[in-house]
């Protein structure tokens, strides 16, 4: 189960596992045609794999015993649940609402906890979860105060996790992306994108699917536990 696993680095990921023939369930926020896009490639791959999209909004809290419910309902067990799906909010400090500082910690950190919380009976013993992070919430700047601070707490999750599911023999980690080539950066001024590279020590954004094989080793290494993979190309190195 890929949530955000439409668009970006989850469509990236999904793509990765689909071609090695693992079956997938999607969840998508409202961008229908991205979604039957996606869903169409992957139904194309060779390994055949079983494709299932949902429509599952993180900032609603229905949407918690939306995909519980779909999961008992169709009596499914996942082998691995990669938590993708985020909000950010870009209003100034001085004007951002209380609502908004909200909704951002609801996507991305009350969602992904009281979803794992229903379906965590429903991972398999040596199975993972994955949780996308962001290097906003390593390396502070002034885009998004609520972002930045609700993917330090992501972060946080990750260890703090590793207790509570090893009686499950599950897994979880999480994968902080630098600036990796998907819509987030579309429409970036070229001026910006080239002061980033140049803080980039390879000098260039991340390719989706470079990013989305980190992804794919989590979920395959039975060893791997408690850890946040950094994948910047060597960020801010100079």
């Amino acid at each position: 189960m890929i949530t955000g696993g439409t668009k970006g680095i989850g469509r990236a990921v999904a793509l990765a596992l689909g071609e090695v023939g693992y079956d997938l369930i999607l969840t998508y926020g409202g961008d229908v045609e991205a979604a039957v896009d996606v869903e169409r490639e992957l139904r194309r791959l060779s390994s055949g794999c079983d494709v299932r999209v949902l429509r599952a909004d993180v900032a609603d809290a229905g949407s918690v015993d939306l995909l519980h419910d779909y999961l008992v309902g169709n009596d499914m067990y996942v082998d691995a649940v990669v938590f993708n799906a985020g909000l950010t909010c870009r209003a100034p400090f001085e004007s951002m609402q209380r609502e908004e500082w909200e909704r951002v910690f609801a996507g991305n950190v009350h969602f992904p906890v009281f979803l794992l919380q229903r379906i965590v009976g429903r991972i398999r013993e040596g199975g993972s979860v994955t949780f996308t992070g962001s290097l906003m919430g390593i390396r502070p700047h002034s885009v998004s105060l609520a972002y930045g601070v609700s993917k330090s707490s992501v972060h946080a999750l990750v260890g703090n996790l590793v207790k509570f599911l090893a009686p499950y023999g599950i897994r979880v980690n999480g994968v902080v992306p630098g600036f990796v080539e998907t819509q987030w950066h579309e429409g970036k001024p070229q001026e910006i994108r080239r002061s980033i590279e140049g803080k980039i020590a390879l000098g260039r954004f991340c390719a989706p699917e470079e990013v989305a094989g980190v992804y794919r080793m989590l979920i395959e290494n039975s060893y791997v536990n408690g850890e946040i993979i950094v994948v910047d190309g060597g960020y801010s190195y100079k």
